[in-house]
């Protein structure tokens, strides 16, 4: 609680001075879906060429069919629940660091109008008396 202002429980937060453009709110909505069911196609697949190739060992825990009622039986349904997890946290990193790449470029500057420029301060080596 401030020292001037009373404290009221329906006071509503304040207005941004900006605001999410909608296209970008969509585009996330659709990435947040899209990405999961990429990379659940793509664990399919990885879990497939594993049993091709042996590239990795499978234990037998995560390898069994799992039966699910009013679909049938899955075969390396856990496996490839764990590998699409993997990819998913992979697909969401990757875009993150290329949002994180753009905004560098196009964003606002680092340094705000009020703020002293960097080079104009230099750290003086100071000399001890003895």
């Amino acid at each position: 609680m401030t020292k001037y202002n009373k404290f009221n429980p329906r006071a509503s937060a304040p207005k941004r001075p900006w605001e999410i453009h909608p296209v970008w709110q969509g585009i996330g909505c659709i990435l947040l879906i899209l990405i999961p069911i990429m990379s659940y196609a793509g664990a399919v697949l990885l879990v497939q060429a594993n049993l091709e190739y042996r590239w990795v060992p499978m234990p037998a825990s995560l390898s069994g069919t799992v039966s699910i009622p009013n679909i049938g039986e899955v075969k390396y349904l856990y496996l490839n629940l764990l590998v699409a997890a993997m990819l998913a946290l992979v697909g969401f990193a990757l875009l993150v660091a290329l949002y994180a790449f753009i905004y560098r470029l196009v964003g606002p500057p680092r340094l705000g109008p009020l703020d002293a420029d960097p080079n104009e301060f230099r750290n003086r080596k100071k000399k001890r008396r003895r």
